[in-house]
């Protein structure tokens, strides 16, 4: 027979392993916290610091690397490049890579500018980071919700966390919940293979949570709509963690109304 205690010990365990897995992912050396400096490329070649090439990228355009073989840059295929190559990355997605000896060079595009992270395994904020500290897990901020879908997908356009950038979001309803019985709601975004999702704002924002915003993961949707938040998994984006990321903002109607306090707080 399963009791009460036997129930809080799992939900204790099961957050502390999402908490875990966070932490590691961060922990990358090739990761968000290893990230020492961000450039935006315009038309006009030129040279990066502590990086070998020659960069451009004209507004719009795939990125022009010039380099010969003795600089050592690497293509993700493999390919050493000698001469010219060019990167087209996606708008919004993932970057591709470059590497230069143990640096990894992220290419990717955000609002039509191309940008190069540099992450290096040596940065000292790697070696320093602590960990995401958190709120102490508690049943009472999982709650349930009821996502009304739209009839059909809309397009929802955000800002970010650098000015003037945009963000494009695929959302697919609204979730309404309640939290100590006051009425919330928030827009749901299809993140793709990630799932259903939320950014949001709360009271706690800037106070004990990073200011920009927090993401949430929504657990399976039943037939009538029925789904579960738990807000003890409400998660900083990379900006929480790295003043070169570039994430998006909520929009104006995902701003709640009560303090959730629960999930990681800010990394200051």
């Amino acid at each position: 027979m399963t009791t009460t205690t036997d129930r809080t010990a799992t939900f204790a365990a099961d957050w502390q392993a999402w908490h875990d897995e966070r932490e590691a992912y961060y922990r990358d050396p090739h990761g968000w916290v290893a990230i020492t400096a961000i450039h935006w490329l315009t038309a006009e070649p030129v040279a990066l610091e502590g990086i070998p090439g020659r960069w451009s990228a004209p507004q719009g355009g795939p990125l022009r690397l010039e380099a010969t073989d003795a600089d050592g840059l690497t293509l993700a295929d493999g390919t050493v490049v000698d001469g010219v190559a060019e990167l087209d990355p996606v708008e919004g997605a993932p970057g591709l890579h470059v590497r230069s000896g143990d640096l990894l060079l992220e290419v990717a595009r955000r609002t039509g500018h191309v940008i190069v992270r540099v992450h290096d395994p040596l940065a000292p904020q790697l070696a320093a980071f602590q960990g995401i500290p958190a709120y102490e897990p508690d049943e009472r901020w999982v709650v349930t919700g009821r996502l009304e879908r739209f009839d059909e997908p809309r397009r929802v356009t955000t800002g970010g966390v650098v000015e003037g950038l945009e963000h494009h979001h695929t959302a697919v309803g609204v979730v309404r919940f309640a939290i100590d019985g006051i009425d919330q709601a928030l827009t749901v975004f299809d993140h793709g293979t990630r799932g259903l999702g939320v950014l949001f704002r709360d009271a706690t924002s800037g106070v004990t949570t990073y200011p920009a915003s927090r993401t949430l993961s929504l657990g399976p949707v039943a037939d009538d709509g029925t789904v579960t938040l738990d807000l003890n998994r409400a998660a900083n984006l990379p900006c929480g963690l790295t003043q070169f990321a570039t994430c998006p903002v909520p929009p104006p109607e995902n701003v709640l109304t009560v303090s959730v306090e629960a999930g990681e707080k800010w990394v200051r």
